[in-house]
């Protein structure tokens, strides 16, 4: 969608960077933390790492309906503190929350909570530094903290989800602030994610789900990769999560397993389509766990479980290709699993690089 005429609207504040913070913190526009004030020249330099044009459409975004232009996530990636060579990521980040089946209006408004998750794959994660190893989900490296930021900053100030109007989390979590690790492919065994959804190999992609959240396991003791699926697998059975009310809709898991457990799982064997084929068949509740609780109403399940049977095992999601295995983090037999918001079935986007890349 290009639209010529939506420059983002100038502003002159005080040359002094607290002076700054507090104006554009009594704007709203601000997550809590300080933020880069995004001069012309800062987000001018953005700008040199795409060949889009400043006032190019990309689409609305909801809850508000703002207008989301190539300038305005450039000067919210500023804000986020990102450098420029970050760009190409934010922006494919924000076209794939734009995205219908993402439902980003959703996600932002849902008392549940969600954030979105950012996974990137590609020689750009490399080329950039982003953390696919020692603590890849807890930011504290630049790229990690300031991409996922940048997509969230985009989405209070553009889209309107800010927690004094439409931002509606019951408690929220700390994925608020932001979300973005890359695979750690060098250690995988197994193909890329960005691949297996349909990207070319070698190029370089981001997939964004929104979650509510991270559950981590721990299988240290087991010393097969089948024992380390039946602990993942227990770890699955939460009568807690609404995703059991929910996986009409094809709404994804993310697996993330660590390094250690993926490739203790490969060795015996498992293939990424045979691990998500097991996850589907045993990560099931029975359905007097379930009924009556959470988010239940008739007719949520598949038609194959009877309700009126309080042994029947409802499945986590709707099919096995709605489990998203990628493999993230670095040493330590530890493994974590994301469930998604009711309406999002998560977005893959390829990234567009001026240089050294796809573009």
């Amino acid at each position: 969608m290009t639209t010529a005429g939506f420059r983002a609207e100038r502003r002159t504040i005080a040359d002094d960077f607290v002076a700054a913070n507090r104006y554009l913190e009594a704007q709203g526009w601000t997550d809590g933390l300080p933020v880069i004030p995004p001069t012309e020249a800062l987000v001018g330099d953005m700008l040199k790492h795409t060949r889009r044009a400043p006032d190019e459409v990309l689409g609305r975004i909801e809850p508000l309906q703002g207008t989301v232009t190539v300038e305005k996530i450039a000067a919210n990636a500023v804000m986020a503190g990102c450098l420029p060579e970050y760009f190409p990521v934010v922006l494919a980040s924000v076209r794939a929350v734009l995205q219908p089946q993402f439902h980003v209006g959703s996600t932002s408004v849902t008392t549940g909570g969600a954030a979105p998750v950012i996974i990137v794959n590609g020689p750009i994660a490399r080329r950039l530094g982003i953390n696919a190893g020692t603590a890849c989900f807890g930011g504290n490296v630049k790229p990690n903290g300031t991409i996922g930021r940048a997509l969230r900053l985009v989405m209070r100030n553009v889209g309107g989800a800010r927690p004094d109007g439409m931002e509606k989390s019951t408690q929220a979590w700390p994925g608020k602030l932001g979300v973005c690790f890359a695979e750690n492919e060098a250690r995988s065994p197994w193909e890329p994610l960005s691949v297996e959804r349909g990207v070319p190999r070698g190029t370089s992609a981001v997939t964004v789900v929104a979650v509510r959240g991270i559950y981590a396991l721990t299988e240290g003791t087991q010393t097969t990769g089948r024992g380390v699926i039946e602990t993942l697998v227990a770890a699955l059975r939460y009568p807690a999560s609404p995703i059991y009310h929910q996986m009409k809709g094809r709404i994804p898991v993310i697996v993330a397993l660590g390094p250690e457990h993926a490739q203790e799982i490969a060795r015996d064997g498992v293939d990424r389509r045979a691990l998500r084929e097991t996850l589907f068949e045993r990560a099931r509740l029975p359905v007097r766990a379930l009924k009556d609780r959470g988010y239940y109403r008739p007719g949520a399940w598949p038609a194959d479980v009877d309700e009126s049977n309080p042994d029947a095992l409802v499945p986590m999601v709707a099919s096995a290709d709605d489990f998203m295995i990628v493999v993230a983090g670095g040493d330590g037999r530890h493994s974590a699993w994301m469930p998604a918001w009711n309406v999002c079935r998560g977005a893959t986007e390829p990234i567009e690089e001026v240089c050294g890349g796809n573009v």
